[in-house]
């Protein structure tokens, strides 16, 4: 048996993580010992290997904790979804790469297309074929027929901005054929509606625990909810990316959400919303160190 201190010091990982993964019943001890300290078996030891190998890979604790609580989970699959995303990456880091040589090289170009014209243009025809009747008038008013204003989007769309938000968009699914499929198979206007009045019952509720310390396991238990319809609404590996640029626009006073939050709300409720996300991730990122 090895104490939590000394598993800590054998694999690296802070007690206060492995303490943390013992509450969330992701690495519960073997036994206690009679002064109730922590201890831990080689068997322990493995399911801890087990659970840093997941976390290179980022995936969510409760992925990781799913999965070893259901061994017929094919595991074969989860890896090959795990060689995806770092194959993504890989090619992305080839392009940079490439960039940079050309750049030594006294070629100052950067490429940064994440999606190629093709890949574009599909998301152009989506765009297009779920466009309100309305929406569809008034693009031909402005540009005097929908052509003009597909080659208009085609165009902007390529432009190094739109290519580096396109990749977080990748990073949110995982790898960049989830990213596509997702972007052109958007959910109908009535899901769409339900999952708003969600969001909306989870600020209202949060909106309530105001005077709630920020680190209450009240505000992350509706943070938690947050995250999770959000994840299950845009269909993303992992959420985590999604609701810090939530938290962003809560916070950014260029936003229309901003001023919207705090008139329904009362002043600073939209930067309390953006402390509790932020904060949320912030500690769910402790069990990755």
């Amino acid at each position: 048996m090895r104490t939590v201190k000394e598993i800590s010091n054998i694999t690296g990982v802070s007690v206060r993580t492995l303490h943390y993964y013992d509450e969330i019943g992701l690495l519960t001890p073997t036994d206690k010992s009679e002064a109730g300290y922590r201890l831990y078996d080689d068997k322990a030891l493995e399911t801890l290997q087990q659970i840093l190998f997941f976390r290179e890979f980022d995936i969510s604790l409760k992925e990781i904790k799913a999965v070893l609580n259901n061994p017929t989970l094919d595991k074969t699959q989860i890896l090959q979804m795990q060689k995806k995303m770092l194959i993504t990456k890989k090619e992305r880091m080839a392009r940079l790469i490439d960039s940079i040589d050309d750049i030594l090289k006294g070629e100052n170009k950067m490429n940064f297309e994440i999606f190629s014209k093709t890949e574009i243009e599909q998301l152009c025809q989506t765009t297009l074929d779920h466009m309100p009747e309305l929406m569809r008038q008034s693009i031909i008013e402005k540009f005097g027929s929908i052509e003009q204003w597909r080659k208009h989007y085609i165009e902007c769309c390529s432009k190094e901005d739109m290519q580096k938000g396109y990749q977080k968009m990748v990073e949110w699914y995982g790898d960049k054929d989830s990213a596509l499929k997702a972007m052109n198979n958007p959910p109908n206007k009535e899901v769409g509606t339900a999952f708003g009045k969600r969001i909306n019952e989870i600020e209202k509720r949060l909106n309530d625990l105001k005077k709630y310390p920020i680190d209450s396991f009240e505000i992350r238990k509706l943070i938690g909810e947050y995250g999770f319809v959000m994840k299950q609404f845009l269909q993303v590996k992992h959420e985590e990316g999604v609701m810090l640029s939530i938290a962003s626009i809560y916070r950014d006073s260029r936003s229309t959400q901003w001023p919207m939050i705090d008139q329904k709300y009362g002043e600073n409720t939209a930067e309390f919303f953006a402390c509790a996300i932020e904060n949320f991730y912030k500690n769910e990122n402790i069990s990755k160190k």
